[in-house]
């Protein structure tokens, strides 16, 4: 039986954000507002728990999950050979909703699926999920949603598609923001929009003048 709880409540948050912690550290799924749109959360480092995320949202592993992180320094964690442009734009961009992929530390003991040896970070902008991450470490989170539907707003709409997969709901409230990041892919020669998002490509191409044409 999944429990929800509501982080908005001053009281009681800091005893569910350390619940949420014990959560993914057992392996379980959490689902989490964000600055976008709700995610379904896992321990990025537990591959069981990954695959379990994937399985809920009836995924394979050709579709491994963004990690989101608590401060823009831990990209040197894990990404392999960060550079001028990724710290320019975690400069602009971050918390915000744009994910970088990049190359990821091949030292890196973590089973995200089928990434060729790259790992996609955001920084959110969000409260609630960045006292999550503080406490828990890099999160993989992708779209709290049965794939193919439209990513849920509220923790309603994301119980209704995932029911009891997910163990803990955090309820921060409806995100107004509605879209899914801009996702940016430095991990080739030339830098290329994955995906649209509320980031404009104009606004990219500032910091990355070589960027190619955006995805859709």
């Amino acid at each position: 039986m999944s429990r929800r709880f509501d982080v908005t409540q001053a009281e009681i948050r800091d005893l569910v954000l350390d619940e949420c912690a014990r959560v993914t550290e057992a392996g379980n799924l959490l689902v989490i507002p964000t600055d976008t749109v709700y995610g379904i959360a896992a321990d990025a480092f537990n591959a069981s728990a990954v695959a379990a995320l994937l399985a809920a949202k009836g995924r394979g592993r050709d579709m491994p999950p963004p990690v989101l992180v608590p401060r823009a320094d831990t990209v040197f964690g894990l990404v392999d050979g960060v550079d001028e442009r990724m710290l320019a734009l975690t400069a602009r961009f971050w918390p915000g909703p744009l994910t970088i992929i990049a190359n990821a530390q091949p030292s890196l003991d973590w089973d995200l699926g089928e990434t060729h040896g790259t790992v996609a970070v955001r920084m959110p902008d969000d409260e609630y999920a960045l006292a999550l991450l503080t406490r828990t470490g890099p999160l993989a989170v992708s779209s709290a949603n049965i794939s193919g539907q439209p990513a849920a707003t509220s923790a309603d709409e994301a119980q209704e598609m995932l029911g009891d997969s997910v163990d803990v709901y955090l309820d921060g409230g409806s995100r107004t923001l509605g879209a899914s990041s801009t996702i940016v892919d430095l991990s080739g020669e030339t830098p290329r929009i994955v995906r649209s998002g509320p980031i404009a490509a104009a606004d990219l191409a500032e910091i990355l003048p070589e960027l190619s044409d955006q995805g859709d």
